[in-house]
């Protein structure tokens, strides 16, 4: 949330006196230079979109500012340079990772970074309403916030609608500069999250018509049209953890010993029981008494706008595919009070901050262009403290391939454009008779519908309809653990000094040959609920299989992985990784799919389809690394290659 205005306001340094001996401790200017502060400016606190063009003038004085001023900690650049070397197999100091309490010892704020940052903040006028470990957080008016923040606020027009944003970067008093790493909320632009899924709103049933193959190609829809020259099989009606486990190279591993967390937000109040139904359907082992437990916040916010209730299903997904694969594996869900990115980071930060799990699955993300860097930067922190403690995030890549349909500009998604998370791409898994691997191909789907008289699909292969996300960020440099592996052009797409290419690994996404999961939902007149079950996709599912595929390898490793990247990709081009292709077979494939149009029954019709596989957008799953399923996908020897020999 940002503006802008003509002329930076002068700030009185004299505000700052009461800070006595924290601001000693930080270097604060002696008192003679108070009429003409020196300020040192935050870098992305102005957004993209705060042009002089768009400007709408002055933000009202009265008008109300709620702001986080995050805590840089006293050693910024020491926290990112041993994230890298504890990330690092070839660095001396691999898997030294610090506790919890250690890290924040070391690498936190200090007592007298947080009263000088408090003291400047009351100072100019604001209310301090909350002080974490990362940050303190403010409210009052936009006269206040300008006078502490060294900007004017304006209003701006973006898109359709008008929002605050300041009109230059926001800047602190340049002894408080080592203190303070960010500031977000001087915009109010909308920052929200979606989980990145194909999932049904979990308040109707949703169920899926038939006929079914129970593996792929086991159905064949012998009455429909050919494509591609042949008969094709109806989509499965689901694969479950067995199919998952063996085409990904599971063997004995159960991911014993290992802590998972899965962050989304808000919270299903069915999902103890829906996780242990699934299971005992399913053959996956019973959960223990203890095995699966929630962190929540003490009261959840903006439920209208972030569609609360669509989260139940993102949150069932996620907990059932990471026990589906690694069934003995501890799992801690971590839900946000909002879809908000400040409340996500919130989440994010509990899982460092109290080190609840290992391995954190997240699905869910917003476009680049919305994250600004302001807040970009305060990701990478908890980014950063979770890798010296041994904490490996794993993101969702996107379901709208290059963004260009969905957006109008081909962009990657954020978070998983981060260098300090490992970005999960997408595919489409044929998984055969007898949990066979067959094959897979990046995920991307054509759909054609059936036409009229039947005899056709029309104007086949038809329109894109979904995808797995990726490609070439314009704001993350490329990171050292990308370099050699990726092709310049893509990392160089962009700019000829490199960025981040995303995803990093991949694993089955494909709605077509996605995952059966349970979960009570309600009839469509609403007045009934009941346990039910429906096959689902997305890189919302990549995630959570990858993150479970993670802990049977930490159980192979007998300790931490960590931040796996740099692990991830020192073994590119090894037997360990199924190198995915769009059309590993060289004839074309696509799946035939009866839905109802209404959704749960047949009372409204059927629609038949052929989705073809191996469309995203413009992005390409080619040999070797590419921008739909990065390294490839876990195979056969994949979990064990972390066992220390």
């Amino acid at each position: 949330m940002r503006s802008n205005r003509a002329k930076a306001r002068a700030v009185s340094m004299a505000a700052t006196l009461p800070m006595l001996a924290g601001a000693l401790a930080l270097g604060i200017p002696a008192a003679h230079a108070a009429d003409h502060p020196l300020r040192d400016p935050l870098a992305g606190t102005r957004p993209a979109w705060a042009t002089a063009k768009a400007d709408k003038g002055a933000t009202s004085d009265g008008a109300r500012v709620s702001a986080r001023v995050y805590l840089a900690g006293k050693d910024a650049a020491g926290l990112a340079a041993y994230a890298k070397a504890v990330s690092d197999p070839d660095s001396a100091s691999y898997g030294r990772y610090l506790t919890a309490k250690q890290a924040q010892a070391r690498f936190g704020a200090t007592k007298a970074q947080v009263a000088a940052v408090k003291s400047w903040l009351t100072a100019a006028g604001l209310k301090v309403t909350g002080v974490t470990r990362h940050y303190v957080s403010v409210s009052g008016d936009v006269a206040a916030a300008e006078k502490a923040f060294g900007t004017r606020l304006h209003n701006f027009a973006k898109g359709s609608k008008t929002y605050r944003a300041p009109a230059s970067a926001a800047s602190v008093p340049q002894g408080l500069a080592a203190a303070v790493l960010t500031v977000t909320g001087l915009d109010n632009a909308p920052h929200m999250a979606t989980h990145d899924d194909r999932l049904p709103p979990p308040d109707t049933v949703f169920r899926n018509a038939g006929p079914f193959s129970s593996y792929y190609g086991s159905n064949t829809a012998s009455t429909l049209p050919d494509a591609y020259g042949t008969k094709i099989p109806y989509a499965v009606k689901g694969y479950t953890g067995r199919q998952l486990r063996a085409a990904y190279g599971a063997g004995t591993r159960t991911g014993k010993g290992v802590r998972v967390a899965i962050t989304d937000a808000y919270a299903s109040p069915t999902i103890a029981y829906d996780a242990g139904t699934y299971a005992k359907r399913h053959g996956d082992a019973a959960w223990k008494t203890g095995q699966l437990h929630q962190a929540l916040p003490k009261k959840y916010t903006n439920t209208k706008d972030c569609s609360a209730s669509g989260w139940y299903g993102e949150e069932t997904l996620d907990v059932e595919a990471v026990h589906a694969v690694a069934p003995a594996a501890d799992v801690t869900y971590v839900g946000a009070a909002s879809c908000e990115d400040g409340d996500l980071l919130d989440a994010l930060g509990k899982v460092v901050d109290d080190h609840l799990a290992d391995i954190v699955s997240n699905s869910w993300g917003e476009v680049e262009a919305a994250q600004t860097p302001d807040l970009a930067a305060a990701y990478d922190q908890v980014f950063q403290l979770g890798a010296v403690e041994g904490i490996g995030f794993y993101f969702s890549s996107g379901d709208d391939g290059d963004e260009v349909a969905s957006s109008g500009t081909k962009q990657v998604d954020s978070p998983a454009d981060s260098a300090w998370v490992t970005a999960v791409g997408g595919t489409s898994l044929a998984v055969g008779k007898n949990d066979s691997y067959l094959w897979e191909t990046g995920w991307g789907t054509d759909k054609a519908n059936l036409s009229a008289d039947g005899k056709s699909w029309t104007d086949f292969p038809g329109a894109f309809t979904s995808g797995a996300g990726g490609g070439t960020s314009r704001t993350v440099a490329e990171p050292d653990y990308q370099r050699g592996v990726v092709p310049d052009a893509l990392a160089k797409a962009n700019s000829a000094g490199g960025n981040r290419v995303v995803p990093d690994i991949a694993a089955i996404a494909d709605p077509n040959t996605g995952f059966l999961v349970g979960q009570t939902q309600s009839s469509p007149d609403g007045k009934k609920q009941a346990y039910g079950e429906y096959r689902i996709g997305g890189t919302s599912l990549a995630a959570p299989v990858v993150a479970a595929v993670q802990a049977l390898a930490q159980e192979a490793s007998g300790k931490a992985i960590g931040f796996a990247n740099p692990a991830i990709y020192a073994k590119y081009g090894s037997k360990v990784y199924h190198d995915v292709t769009d059309d590993p077979t060289g004839k074309g494939l696509a799946v035939a799919r009866v839905d109802f149009v209404n959704g749960y029954d047949a009372t409204g019709g059927l629609a038949t389809s052929a989705r073809s596989l191996g469309k995203d957008s413009s992005l390409s799953a080619v040999r070797g690394y590419d921008d739909v399923t990065g390294v490839g996908t876990p195979a056969s020897g994949y979990v064990e290659s972390y066992r220390r020999r």
